[in-house]
């Protein structure tokens, strides 16, 4: 997928979508006065609005960011700042157990 930052805040994606969803997104946006862009970005915001409120998704993303595959920036999109930054001081505090952990294997 070819993904392109504008100065604008927004980013160019290119991606395929099937045919019947590109004449859904048509013709909702000729009914309601918008664009095909606006349409699709509408349904992305919805859907990840809803999913967003699933516990298991949450999980997911913690997961994420304690295995270090997201930005604490990322995190805190998804679960909001007072979730996030409480996974932030959890996950130094593990760290900092498991520092402690090995110091102390290597003393024996």
């Amino acid at each position: 997928m070819y993904t392109k930052r504008s100065p604008m805040g927004t980013t160019r994606v290119n991606f395929r979508i099937p045919e019947e969803l590109v004449e859904k997104a048509d013709v909702a946006a000729e009914l309601t006065h918008r664009n095909r862009t606006e349409i699709v970005i509408e349904a992305l915001r919805t859907y990840l609005d809803e999913i967003e409120d699933e516990d298991a998704f949450r999980e997911d993303v913690i997961e994420l960011y304690l295995d270090g595959d997201i930005e604490f920036e990322t995190l805190r999109t998804f679960i909001g700042r007072q979730d996030a930054d409480s996974v932030r001081a959890s996950k130094a505090l593990l760290e900092d157990g498991e520092a402690l952990a090995d110091d102390l294997a290597a003393l024996e």
